[in-house]
């Protein structure tokens, strides 16, 4: 299997060389309006940004600022096949302007105009952005009324252009269910709060780099699309910034693009590529080796298992996850200047096949198992 991934530097407000229709998945996090550090961003967007916020106008600023984010929504929808996914990694800012404090709601005011122009929202997912700092509390400390709640949360939006994404041909049905997670990855990634993200190695990105580009955890992004597209899907990030989707597209074998309109973030991008085939594959063990803790613990509690996965041949919990298989990375290979090819293998990592294979039961035992359920007339 090959993957390739491209870059292109420039404004994402006009993807012009991408197709109607080309694109399977977006995940993604814009520069959040009202938030300091992206004002000079927006401002170099429209002169009237620089004005509002010279003018202490926070309300215009904020609606100009969305604005600008808006053609680029309007860009995901033309590109997003039917019943493609866009996630949205947002957070809403707060910002004391002409000595008033107010709260600027990012989220809902991409949410409203993104259900406008054609896209059918899905439930929402909060993920808790933890934080050591003992001062959590903002305002006037432990005096009533002026003090105000701390925001350790952003939220990822989902939303789906079209209806349901229909998998007709043999190759496209197979492909998706070798890209099936596991049952219990299931039942903590499709939950509407995320609390876990802070204990997820992200060492592929230094600390400096991720602070200068507010960049999410690779975790993230990774999880989002192994929920939400297949193994050579095309997935885009059209505000890239240092490339986590792009990497965590690499990690799931699928083919990636992203904008950025910051050329000289092109060295720090490139840097990280060497460590990416090691990084992935590390993060593939701790998914197997999870998935076998799991196994061990379940098994001591409730005994055999019904189903096992026919690479691997460990035990499952359901059918569903009887193909799956997670490739391992075998080579990242730079392309051109703004381009990389990924190959991976198709085979299991064989230090896994056969784990477990006691705990599956025999054909001779789900025989009789099923002979015992089945009521006397």
């Amino acid at each position: 299997m090959i993957t390739t991934h491209k870059i292109i530097f420039q404004d994402s407000s006009n993807m012009r060389v991408l197709s109607d229709e080309s694109i399977d998945l977006v995940v993604t996090s814009p520069p959040y309006p009202m938030i300091e550090m992206w004002d000079q961003i927006f401002a170099g967007q429209n002169e009237e940004i620089g004005r509002a916020l010279k003018n202490n106008d926070g309300p215009t600023a904020f609606e100009l600022m969305h604005q600008e984010l808006d053609k680029v929504w309007d860009e995901l929808y033309r590109v997003l096949k039917v019943g493609g996914i866009a996630c949205i990694n947002i957070g809403d800012a707060t910002r004391t302007i002409n000595s008033r404090f107010a709260l600027y709601t990012n989220h809902s005011r991409i949410h409203t105009y993104m259900q406008n122009i054609g896209f059918s929202a899905l439930p929402a997912i909060l993920w808790r952005k933890q934080t050591n700092a003992p001062n959590k509390f903002m305002g006037s400390g432990m005096m009533p009324p002026g003090a105000y709640v701390t925001l350790e949360h952003e939220y990822i939006l989902i939303l789906r252009k079209g209806n349901k994404k229909e998998f007709k041909t043999i190759d496209e049905k197979k492909q998706r269910r070798e890209s099936s997670f596991f049952w219990e990855e299931r039942n903590v990634w499709f939950s509407d709060l995320w609390m876990d993200l802070k204990g997820t190695s992200q060492n592929l990105f230094d600390t400096k780099t991720r602070g200068r580009s507010a960049a999410y955890p690779f975790e993230l992004p990774y999880r989002l699309i192994a929920m939400f597209s297949i193994k050579g899907d095309t997935i885009l990030d059209p505000f890239f910034g240092i490339g986590t989707t792009m990497y965590a597209a690499m990690a799931t074998a699928r083919n990636s693009i992203g904008y950025e309109i910051d050329p000289n973030l092109r060295e720090q991008i490139i840097s990280k590529s060497s460590g990416i085939v090691d990084f992935s594959n590390k993060r593939i063990e701790e998914r197997l080796k999870k998935h076998l803790a799991f196994a061990d613990d379940r098994f001591k509690k409730k005994g055999k298992f019904k189903h096992a996965n026919v690479h691997y041949l460990f035990p499952v919990m359901t059918r569903q996850e009887t193909d799956l298989i997670i490739n391992e990375l075998l080579d990242v290979n730079q392309m051109d200047s703004d381009s990389f090819k990924v190959s991976y293998s198709d085979n299991p990592q064989e230090k896994y096949v056969g784990s477990r294979d006691e705990y599956v039961l025999s054909d001779a035992e789900k025989k009789d198992m099923k002979k015992r359920r089945t009521p006397k007339k």
